[in-house]
C-alpha cells in the first residue's frame, strides 16, 4: 500500500506596487528568501491591467505614487470586489492620512523599514485572509 501523498500549500503571492523601481526590486528579494511569490507593479495602472490580480494574497501599496494614490488604488481594489488585505508604505504619514487609512481598515508601515516591520504585518495580513 502506497503512503498518502501530501500537497504543500502554495506560497502566498505578495503584489509589491511602488513607482520606485529599487523598492519593488528589494522587496521583491527580501520576501522571496521568506518564501512568498512576488510579484511587482510599477504603479496602480499596472496592476489594475493585471488579468489575474485576483490571486494575490496582499499588497503591499505605496501611497505616493503618480497616478493614483496608494488609498485609491485599494478603493479600486475594493469596487472590483479583491478583498485581499492590503499595506500601505509612506514615509511620514500625516495624521489625516493615517485617519483615512485606519477607516479603510489598512494598516501603514512606514518607510524606511526597520526590522521586521512590514514581514510581520504581511504575515498577520495573510492569516486574516485565510
Amino acid at each position: 500500500m502506497m503512503a498518502p501523498q501530501t500537497v504543500a500549500n502554495p506560497p502566498p503571492v505578495i503584489a509589491v506596487v511602488d513607482d520606485d523601481p529599487a523598492v519593488c526590486s528589494s522587496l521583491k528579494f527580501s520576501l522571496e528568501l521568506e518564501g512568498f511569490k512576488v510579484r511587482t507593479f510599477a504603479g496602480g495602472a499596472d496592476l489594475l491591467r493585471a488579468r489575474d490580480v485576483g490571486i494575490c494574497d496582499c499588497f503591499v501599496i505605496d501611497q505616493r505614487m503618480p497616478g493614483l494614490s496608494g488609498l485609491e488604488l485599494i478603493d479600486k481594489l475594493r469596487d472590483r470586489d479583491v478583498a485581499a488585505p492590503a499595506i500601505l508604505i509612506i514615509s511620514e504619514p500625516s495624521a489625516a492620512l493615517s485617519a483615512r487609512a485606519a477607516k479603510a481598515k489598512v494598516p501603514i508601515v512606514e518607510k524606511p523599514f526597520l526590522g521586521n516591520a512590514l514581514l510581520e504585518c504581511i504575515h498577520q495580513a495573510c492569516r486574516r485572509a485565510e
